[in-house]
């Protein structure tokens, strides 16, 4: 009697890699819970203060919590983006992962893809996440233009991605791109509205954040809430910085 061994799955390298790397960054615990976890203890935090659940004439009826949770979502995309990225793709520089992938088959490109397709999925998750835990634990309504919603937050995520590259590529050490997200990170959020929702913000303000790629980001998300699709001007402005910072990101990122 013979025996059929199994059949070998071969995955393409960067499928492998995206495995490696998702693997990885289960392990590290502090970006799971800055990426994630720290979202979902804003929203039990906000959900459980009178002050932001009531309803506001200034937001059209709704509360602040409704609109914190929209800002709940690019402050998730902007953590993992701004710093969380830059610091390991800077880090394997430091190490000399890269200029040593670049010298293989593999390639040191399949390993920032691998890194890019990684983090893609750790934000999917995290958004997912937040929503259902909107939804389930305070009721609140799920986007109601889906396909607008998903559109925005796509582009959000590659606009910030785009910059968490440029980052990563200008950055002269894994430090220094920490440091550097960081700084972007807290303008950044400003203008999302975590500090002070966009619509209560003077006009000069809100429209200097509709210029930033997290206020663009964060109205969008809100129009695609409240069932309309995102206004063109932000979807643009979120595909600028994604084209703008991500080319910027290729020709000046350094293997070495």
């Amino acid at each position: 009697m013979s025996v059929t061994a199994a059949p070998t799955v071969h995955r393409p390298p960067t499928a492998r890699l995206t495995l490696t790397e998702l693997r990885l960054l289960a392990r590290d615990r502090v970006r799971l819970v800055l990426g994630m976890g720290l979202p979902i203890m804003l929203l039990v935090i906000f959900g459980s203060i009178p002050f932001y659940t009531q309803t506001r004439r200034a937001l059209g009826g709704h509360s602040l919590f409704d609109a914190y949770v929209p800002i709940l979502i690019a402050y998730s995309l902007a953590i993992i983006s701004l710093t969380a990225l830059p610091l390991v793709l800077a880090d394997y520089r430091d190490k000399g992962i890269l200029r040593r992938l670049q010298t293989t088959p593999v390639g040191a490109a399949r390993v920032v893809a691998a890194q890019l397709l990684a983090y893609l999925a750790l934000v999917a998750a995290g958004v997912v996440l937040l929503l259902a835990v909107a939804r389930i634990g305070y009721g609140v309504i799920l986007p109601r233009q889906a396909a607008g919603f998903v559109v925005a937050a796509l582009l959000a995520a590659g606009a910030l991605i785009g910059v968490g590259l440029f980052i990563a590529a200008v950055s002269p050490s894994a430090q220094a791109a920490q440091a550097i997200g960081t700084v972007v990170w807290f303008p950044l959020m400003f203008f999302a509205g975590l500090f002070f929702p966009i619509p209560v913000m003077p006009s000069f303000l809100r429209h200097l954040s509709q210029a930033t790629p997290l206020g663009a980001a964060v109205q969008a998300l809100q129009d695609a809430w409240l069932g309309h699709w995102p206004h063109l001007l932000q979807l643009v402005t979120m595909a600028a910085y994604l084209v703008v910072f991500g080319l910027a990101a290729a020709k000046l990122f350094r293997w070495k």
